[in-house]
């Protein structure tokens, strides 16, 4: 026997709602902006892309990659698998994506998990590419 579940659509929030709502919410920042934090000692560069994106496009020098699906586990200290050691806490955490999408709603999951110094990079990789970060 199969027993059918039918949701409301207009009661699930789409992806796209998610991330409006985050971007009206978090710090977005420019790969420019982005760039002279790396290079003044500021920031986390925190690269949130699947192994496999890393792989195939490359990755931006003096990133850190942390997967998406395990960033909020990694950055609690209350977690058994926390990276302790991984992070600068007292710097900014700048994350990115492939275009901007994942990183906003990681973003927003770190504010919600209470770090305040936060943002993430408009455009995500693709625009990374286009600046002068240097990708190795």
């Amino acid at each position: 026997m199969f027993i059918i579940k039918f949701y409301n659509i207009m009661t699930i929030k789409s992806s796209q709602t998610l991330v409006s709502e985050a971007l009206k919410e978090i710090k977005t920042i420019s790969p420019e902006e982005a760039l002279k934090l790396s290079n003044e000692g500021k920031s986390n560069l925190i690269d949130i892309r699947d192994i496999r994106e890393l792989e195939n496009e490359g990755k931006v020098e003096n990133s850190l990659h942390i997967p998406r699906g395990m960033l909020e586990f990694w950055v609690d200290p209350e977690s058994v698998y926390f990276k302790d050691g991984k992070l600068d806490v007292n710097k900014e955490m700048v994350l990115f994506c492939a275009g901007g999408l994942r990183s906003a709603l990681a973003a927003k999951s770190l504010q919600d998990m209470g770090f305040d110094n936060v943002s993430h990079i408009d455009g995500g990789f693709s625009a990374i590419k286009k600046s002068n970060f240097k990708i190795v």
